[in-house]
């Protein structure tokens, strides 16, 4: 039987990356994503539910989050479920976390500096895949999209 473990998470971070290294020199940082849902509930009552994900970013895409990212920044992760297990005190444990593979940060704009004004990279998606950032193409890099008030055939 084929299987598929593929996530995508748009939310905020709950707190500022910090970049770490492993022995190898390999950047790693772990941030945390409060992803919110708004739902009626059986009264048709509006209720908020919000859910916390642990996310550990690799290479270049940690390098840039702990760059760029800051408590409370909108970003969209995609990548894969992961299941840690260990054992503490006599008890397994585990935890479901998500190990990112591509990240975009999302808003106005990129973090501020001392000055007050915003800095942010030339793009704002980055994937782990690759030894450098590089943008993820959109839709209209395939496709001839007309501009916005132009008349439309049919």
């Amino acid at each position: 039987m084929a299987s598929f473990n593929r996530v995508i998470l748009v939310g905020n971070l709950t707190r500022t990356p910090e970049l770490r290294h492993i022995p190898s020199g390999t950047a790693v940082t772990d941030i945390g994503l409060a992803v919110n849902d708004r739902r009626k509930n059986l009264a048709g009552e509006w209720v908020d539910e919000t859910t916390f994900v642990d996310i550990t970013l690799w290479g270049r895409t940690a390098e840039i989050a702990a760059e760029y990212l800051t408590k409370g920044s909108p970003v969209l992760i995609e990548g894969r479920l992961k299941l840690d297990t260990w054992e503490a005190d006599g008890q397994k444990r585990s935890k479901l976390k998500v190990i990112g593979e591509k990240m975009s940060m999302l808003g106005s704009g990129g973090n501020r500096n001392e000055e007050g004004s915003y800095s942010r990279p030339a793009s704002n998606s980055y994937s782990s895949s690759s030894s450098t950032a590089r943008p993820q193409q959109s839709p209209q890099d395939y496709y001839d999209v007309p501009p916005e008030g132009d008349d439309v055939p049919f």
